[in-house]
């Protein structure tokens, strides 16, 4: 595919949990996503950008993954005959018991879900195990023989975490599972029939994630033929209760937590707006890392450009320096309320900060940069052809944005955020190399900032109003907008404003592009709804309405009039 910066683009950015596909079973999945690609071809994008597909936890946080190489397996497309092994009469079997139209109402029920995809991939893998024929019995092998740097240590964690009532805590495990030489002996010390057992369970979890790559690597392929890129998610970090730590622990610092500064944009989150974020991703051990060329990166890199032809790295600015905690998420409101000295009090002196350094010299400038440059280079060289883009919003040290752009790495611009002075920066104005956005999963709508600004006053009215007045601006509106109307005014301009600009990608959230006000997820915070919610809206009735059809003749129309088709 062409993916020049050379010629302009535009995209849609949508999580693929949110959604709703025919017959699907409660989640977005890569049927779904099939649907999703047509729809968004036929409108005019070149590209469709979707949040990490990495396996989850309990949290259900696509950032928080318990694997940085395994796919999640809700993902799957699971139908009669997909995969093969899956009988029609055995889909039906596993459904039989299932109120189907419940589960597909409204937000996603993960714990109904995946018990539920669970028992059909289970189906499948018993079909399988016992009528495939040689030559699918080899293509699996094979697989997991390419794969075994990463894939058996996953499998045995996967079926550890079967051993401890599917708890990825790995610390709070008995004492002979809690790393992974402890539990290899535990293994060996077992009857024959249980380590047959084991085995069994590691081979059904390898199972699944050869039928995920094989599923995703088809839509790849078919997004391809539908002139349509897809662009994957790296995360900076990994969770604390991942595969990927209990088998590398020497990589990771584990009594520190990375996050990101206090931010004062994210008015709705107190916690955020005095200490900070606190993700709670143990750090990395570079020198470690570096001792064996950075392997566990190179694989991450290498498990992403096999399914997508281009990738983000989320907190780009992590490789550069990240900020860290002295205490676990779970402790946060504990901390609330407590001024620096009394939480010095309570972590024995250890305070949020940089690490490896601060910024608050230019010597220590420097050695961030340099350090952070040869961990990018890493991920470049693994990247190959496949064209990287980092997510570098935040608070921006000065030197990463000039030395992103050197490396060849597109980075972001928040039109609202874009200003110099007092004046935000037009479009034309824009690097070439750069997406401009709007809004990511973690920023309200602008619909909503409409609503808070105009309509429903809340605590953030007034940000909405200054956030809305900038991108008016962007847009050509005189900075006072109040008498605008959205759908026929303010709409299509801000639109038309963002397919102009001279960004290489232009993205839309998939709520601005449907002018939706939910969320996907509220950064900092464990609100119930995070990460659950789905666009009301199936693709088929996104395709068959009168009112979304004209509101994407305009796209459409905007698409051709700024070259980005």
């Amino acid at each position: 595919m062409n993916l020049s910066p050379e010629k302009k683009i535009a995209g849609v950015l949508v999580p693929l949990f949110a959604l709703r596909g025919t017959d699907d079973l409660g989640i977005g999945d890569t049927g779904a996503l099939r649907e999703f690609i047509d729809w968004t071809a036929e409108i005019g994008f070149k590209l469709v950008q979707l949040l990490p597909i990495n396996e989850t936890g309990t949290d259900n946080s696509p950032y928080n993954a318990i694997s940085a190489m395994a796919i999640e397996p809700t993902t799957l497309h699971l139908a009669p005959n997909s995969p093969q092994d899956l009988t029609p009469e055995d889909f039906d079997a596993s459904v039989a018991d299932v109120d189907l139209r419940s589960l597909r109402l409204g937000e996603v029920k993960y714990r109904q879900v995946k018990k539920l995809k669970r028992r059909i991939m289970e189906k499948a893998f018993a079909n399988f195990s016992a009528h495939a024929g040689e030559k699918r019995q080899l293509e699996f092998r094979t697989f997991c023989e390419e794969e075994s740097a990463w894939l058996r240590d996953y499998a045995f964690f996967r079926a550890l975490m079967e051993e401890n009532d599917d708890s990825a805590a790995w610390n709070r495990w008995p004492a002979q599972h809690q790393s992974i030489k402890k539990a290899q002996t535990w293994l060996r010390g077992l009857r024959q029939d249980r380590q047959a057992a084991l085995a069994t369970r590691q081979n059904f979890f390898c199972y699944v994630q050869w039928i995920a790559y094989q599923q995703w690597r088809a839509i790849k392929s078919y997004a391809e033929e539908r002139g349509v890129a897809l662009m994957g998610d790296i995360p900076f970090g990994v969770s604390y209760y991942s595969a990927d730590v209990f088998a590398r622990p020497d990589e990771f610092v584990l009594d520190w937590c990375g996050g990101a500064p206090p931010e004062p944009y994210f008015k709705d989150d107190t916690f955020t707006q005095k200490w900070g974020q606190n993700w709670g991703i143990p750090l990395y051990r570079w020198d470690r890392m570096r001792a064996d060329n950075f392997e566990w990166w190179r694989e991450r890199v290498r498990a992403v450009r096999r399914i997508f032809h281009l990738f983000r790295i989320d907190h780009v600015l992590g490789f550069y320096r990240i900020y860290a905690f002295p205490w676990r998420p779970r402790k946060n409101k504990q901390f609330l309320p407590l001024d620096w000295n009394q939480m010095l009090q309570q972590t024995s002196g250890r305070a949020p900060h940089f690490v490896p350094r601060h910024d608050e010299t230019a010597e220590n400038c420097e050695a961030n940069k340099r350090e952070g440059e040869e961990y990018l280079r890493v991920v470049l060289d693994e990247a190959g052809a496949t064209r990287v883009i980092g997510e570098d919003l935040g608070m921006v040290p000065h030197y990463v944005r000039p030395n992103l752009r050197a490396l060849g790495i597109a980075g972001f611009k928040i039109p609202q955020w874009e200003v110099r002075g007092d004046q935000v920066t037009p479009g034309n104005e824009y690097e070439r190399l750069s997406v401009a956005t709007y809004s990511t999963h973690d920023h309200k709508p602008i619909r909503t900032l409409w609503e808070e600004a105009f309509e429903h006053p809340t605590v953030t009215s007034e940000q909405s109003r200054f956030d809305l007045a900038k991108i008016g601006v962007f847009a050509g509106f005189d900075p006072r907008i109040d008498e605008v109307d959205f759908e026929k005014d303010f709409y299509p301009a801000i639109m038309g404003a963002l397919f102009r600009s001279e960004a290489w990608l232009a993205i839309v959230m998939i709520t601005d592009l449907l002018a939706r006000k939910y969320r996907f997820n509220v950064p900092g915070t464990q609100a119930n709804l995070n990460w659950t919610r789905r666009i009301r809206r199936s693709i088929a009735q996104l395709i068959s309405s009168p009112k979304e059809q004209k509101r994407m003749r305009l796209i459409h129309e905007l698409l051709v009039k700024t070259g980005r088709i």
